[in-house]
């Protein structure tokens, strides 16, 4: 099995991840965000790369059961129903909903995976969900990070570092680490023993602190407190337990 590992998704050309295995991590907050949204009953999430793309995409759908959701700079994007804090998709807001995503960071980074064979959504909330998914069926996978605005961040790569040093312990020769791989889990070896500690200590958690948010640094940092599989499918992220059902039922005409 071998890891490569983007620590942004700037370069991507979506067509290079065609039948590819991505794991997308965006910690703070879109992965946990929408991780949540599915565990907590949402229908689905269709990522939306622009804001224009999700009002688009939002208008072709049944109004009633459409959320609008994400944000620009941290903050929620101006009339939309939700914005990007975990805590805000609640079973009560999310249940049944299909919520047209688009954030700063991660969306891109679901946007751009449509191509690949199988991308999962993975945050320190689900992730030994994914490890034990890597793990059941060893094949090359690569690791994109969403980063922040275009650069390095801390609490990907150590999330990203967390996945590769779980798969490590279970099949310690079994692995081929590229650079970024090895780069990261080092990363995680250093900063992984508080993981709350170090999202405050990253730009974008401080940030998130200054404008209020200091409760979702608590929620993403709780590992494994939503042990579900978000996976693309098709053009939207469903938990993968759904996507497997509408595969067994055959195609709907």
């Amino acid at each position: 099995m071998r890891i490569e590992l983007l620590f942004t998704p700037q370069q991507i050309d979506e067509m290079t991840l065609r039948e590819k295995t991505v794991v997308a991590i965006d910690v703070l907050r879109a992965s946990t965000t929408i991780t949540t949204a599915l565990h907590n009953g949402a229908r689905e999430v269709i990522p939306a790369a622009t804001v224009e793309a999700a009002v688009k995409i939002a208008g072709n759908l049944a109004g009633d059961v459409t959320l609008l959701a994400g944000e620009r700079n941290a903050r929620m994007i101006q009339g939309f129903h939700l914005g990007n804090s975990p805590l805000e998709y609640t079973p009560e807001k999310v249940r049944g909903k299909s919520i047209v995503f688009s954030s700063t960071n991660g969306a891109q980074v679901f946007a751009k995976g449509r191509m690949a064979r199988e991308l999962m959504v993975c945050s320190f909330v689900n992730i030994t969900t994914v490890v034990e998914h890597l793990g059941a069926q060893p094949r090359d996978f690569t690791i994109i990070c969403a980063g922040t605005n275009g650069s390095f961040s801390l609490e990907d790569s150590v999330c990203a570092g967390m996945v590769v040093h779980g798969l490590a312990e279970g099949n310690p020769d079994g692995l081929s680490l590229a650079d970024g791989a090895l780069a990261s889990m080092t990363l995680y070896r250093s900063y992984g023993r508080s993981i709350l500690k170090m999202l405050k200590t990253g730009e974008h958690g401080r940030l998130l602190e200054e404008l209020g948010f200091g409760d979702d640094l608590a929620y993403c940092a709780r590992v494994d407190a939503v042990p579900v599989l978000p996976v693309m499918d098709g053009n939207v992220l469903k938990l993968k337990r759904d996507a497997e059902k509408k595969d067994i039922a055959g195609p709907v005409s």
